[in-house]
């Protein structure tokens, strides 16, 4: 009976293997399971009557209507040429400068991170637009398609984050179910938030990282991010009048968004409202804003909302069926008897984490392994933000690993032919072990994710 719950987890990688639709693999093989339960009676059928609710709770969530609002935001500015011309300006600001090119990249991809949230999308754009201009200036290729990678995956914790979001309301749910098992009924809350403000500083510091390690580059190797002449850094297409608006509005839009959440003025659904319209007017501000444009946006937009909630729908059935068969005690008797207690069980949960990223997107992540090892891990003693952004870090550090980085083969479909899969996967290392640097440094100091989110809380 408890290795049932392991086999459904086992299914559902075999099943996968076929490349069959996530979220009909998590809920086929759940109702398999479940059928099964019911004809052997390991499962009894008022196991499964909660499954309506489950579904009704998540059209009712308030917090996941920030999901296509967000992805909204991001693909207007996609579409509407704002990030290309947010990339022009930036490069034409500091391409003069060893290595300017390259921070340009960084500080654009954060920027894009902040207003799209989708690292597929990020990584695209990102290599469409500069690396054919960093390789026509003489930059390595594998300094070059290293950055694009590694700036197109700031999106999983850089808020607003589509991936904050999802994770920030899974966690929300897991810590009430830890606390009601430790018999606490006056529940503490963690929010979507208060997850943004926690990823705010590591977010940050890790774009500084990034940034020093071009500076030190261009220092030390200055052959493989050299500095552009004058008259070649005056970008197609973007003039002196138009330099500081495609600087500033993005900005401010950016500003906007999570001033408001800081501040305390919105939640992040009526964040979303307002960077989702600010990306509106910033389309028309720029004159590409069109009935063709707008199609294809709400189109984008409707793809990928419908996929999430079809994961969520699909996941919740799975988590409902792995519990009624006990995996929920499984996974708390085997976190028991590692040793080290929580840290032990945290390391497992890591490595885990890190492996799945090779094989699954951050939504099935999230809605399938955190809900279940999450409350088992937070009755422990671990800190709900500080969890929630360990695993936006962990997952962001897969999705760069060779040979199977789904940043990697996002980048590889873009990619001229003169750039070999070798560049970008020896051109990801450096970027991998500050990731990893990262990680340490926030297991080490979790006042990094904790300190604001506690002050701005009182």
């Amino acid at each position: 009976m408890e290795l049932i719950p392991l086999l459904m987890f086992l299914a559902v990688g075999v099943v996968l293997l076929s490349g069959y639709p996530v979220a009909f693999c998590l809920g086929g093989v759940a109702l398999m399971f479940g059928l099964g339960g019911l004809l052997t009676g390991a499962v009894e059928m008022s196991e499964l009557t909660f499954l309506p609710g489950r579904l009704f709770g998540i059209i009712e969530n308030t917090s996941l209507m920030a999901v296509p609002l967000f992805v909204f935001m991001g693909v207007m500015l996609e579409k509407s040429r704002v990030a290309e011309r947010l990339l022009a300006s930036m490069g034409r600001l500091l391409a003069v400068f060893p290595g300017g090119l390259g921070l340009a990249i960084v500080l654009v991809g954060a920027l894009l991170a902040a207003s799209t949230g989708i690292v597929g999308a990020t990584v695209v754009t990102m290599g469409l637009l500069s690396l054919p201009t960093m390789l026509r200036h003489g930059y390595d290729p594998r300094l070059a398609t290293g950055l694009i990678c590694a700036t197109g995956t700031l999106g999983q914790i850089i808020p607003p984050s589509i991936a904050l979001v999802l994770l920030g309301d899974v966690l929300s749910t897991a810590y009430q179910e830890a606390q009601l098992a430790q018999g606490r009924w006056a529940l503490e809350t963690v929010s979507v938030g208060d997850l943004f403000v926690g990823a705010l500083v590591p977010g940050l510091v890790l774009v500084a990282m990034y940034l020093l390690y071009v500076l030190v580059i261009s220092k030390l190797r200055p052959e493989m991010a050299p500095a552009m002449r004058a008259e070649d850094a005056r970008v197609d297409g973007v003039e002196d009048t138009s330099l500081l608006r495609g600087l500033l509005a993005p900005l401010l839009l950016i500003a906007a968004v999570m001033g408001s959440i800081l501040a305390g003025f919105a939640t992040p659904t009526e964040a979303a409202g307002v960077g989702a319209f600010g990306s509106l007017l910033l389309a028309a501000l720029n004159r590409h804003l069109d009935l063709h444009i707008l199609r294809e946006t709400v189109r984008g937009t409707t793809r990928v909302t419908a996929m999430v909630f079809m994961i969520l729908i699909g996941a919740s059935l799975f988590s409902l069926v792995f519990r009624a068969y006990g995996g929920d005690e499984t996974v708390a008797h085997l976190f028991d008897a590692l040793p080290g207690g929580a840290v032990g069980a945290m390391l497992v949960v890591m490595l885990i984490v890190f492996l799945l990223g090779f094989i699954l997107d951050f939504m099935e992540i999230t809605f399938v392994v955190v809900p279940i090892v999450g409350p088992v891990l937070l009755a422990m003693g671990v800190d709900p933000i500080w969890l929630g952004v360990m695993i936006a870090l962990n997952l962001q550090t897969s999705f760069l690993t060779p040979p199977f980085g789904f940043a990697l083969f996002y980048l590889r479909g873009v990619t001229p032919p003169e750039v070999r899969t070798a560049h970008i996967y020896t051109g990801v290392i450096p970027f991998i072990l500050i990731q990893l640097t990262m990680l340490g440094i926030l297991a080490l100091f979790p006042d990094l994710a904790t300190w604001l989110p506690g002050l701005l809380n009182g």
